[in-house]
């Protein structure tokens, strides 16, 4: 009897503990300063916090960077074990993914201006009187969001537009060029291409009455992931946001 227990000891022993067998894709856009690669090197505010949130976490993972429009399609279609981080909370994400606890707050957003443009835009006093000017063209770009209430002023505007898939950065330097007369810019984002990009010189970045406040950003996962995971993961969300503090 003795012999028998030993053996089934060490089989139980032997048997290898798996935490998460198939690591998760933490996919992610390039947006600097929140996330970005420079000479070969990832880098990036967020892109830092999110690989010590999940370091943290002790959950095995890859990151992988990709355009944002495949990243949001391969929620679409159901891709399994698949977070991305830095993302704002809009109804129409809710039912492809599961959403953290909040990982980083914006400030408010500002507006970009063309140097040919920027009389015409200063002479707004409102955000609401500004994108009812129908001689300006306002720059968006496509396949992200703005936030609920900036992505609504927009439908909205009687501006003309240009749009584009392309970066956050690329629509700057379109404004840069004179392409578009303005548009909106996470503040982070302009402090970063100010000091970075030479054709950024001659835009204004300008504040106007009316632009909405801040908003949260998240890490979301597909409905696969399980709830231990999203557990660990805000666990670990509470720890950095109390070392903050």
């Amino acid at each position: 009897m003795r012999t028998i227990l030993t053996l089934i000891l060490t089989t139980l022993i032997s048997i290898p503990v798996i935490t998460n067998a198939e690591p998760l894709t933490i996919a992610w856009r390039i947006k600097p300063p929140h996330q970005y690669i420079e000479n070969g090197v990832e880098k990036g505010i967020l892109l830092d916090r999110a690989k010590q949130v999940f370091a943290d976490a002790k959950i095995v993972v890859r990151f992988s960077e990709e355009p944002a429009k495949r990243i949001w399609n391969n929620f679409a279609i159901g891709t399994q074990n698949y977070c991305s981080f830095g993302w704002y909370r809009i109804p129409e994400r809710e039912t492809l993914v599961q959403f953290s606890n909040v990982f980083h707050t914006d400030p408010p957003h500002t507006l970009l201006v063309s140097p040919v443009a920027a009389a015409q835009v200063t002479a707004h006093k409102t955000l609401g009187s500004l994108l009812s000017d129908s001689s300006l063209t306002l720059g968006v770009v496509d396949g992200v969001s703005y936030g609920e209430a900036i992505d609504t002023l927009i439908k909205s505007s009687q501006n003309n537009q240009v749009r584009s898939s392309a970066a956050p950065m690329i629509m700057a330097r379109m404004v840069g060029a004179n392409r578009a007369s303005f548009m909106f810019i996470d503040r982070e984002d302009w402090e970063y291409l100010h000091d970075k990009e030479d054709s950024m010189r001659e835009t204004l970045q300008v504040d106007l009455k009316g632009m909405p406040p801040g908003l949260n950003r998240y890490i979301v996962c597909s409905k696969d992931v399980s709830a231990e995971t999203m557990r660990k993961i805000n666990l670990s969300l509470a720890k950095l946001l109390a070392v903050k503090r």
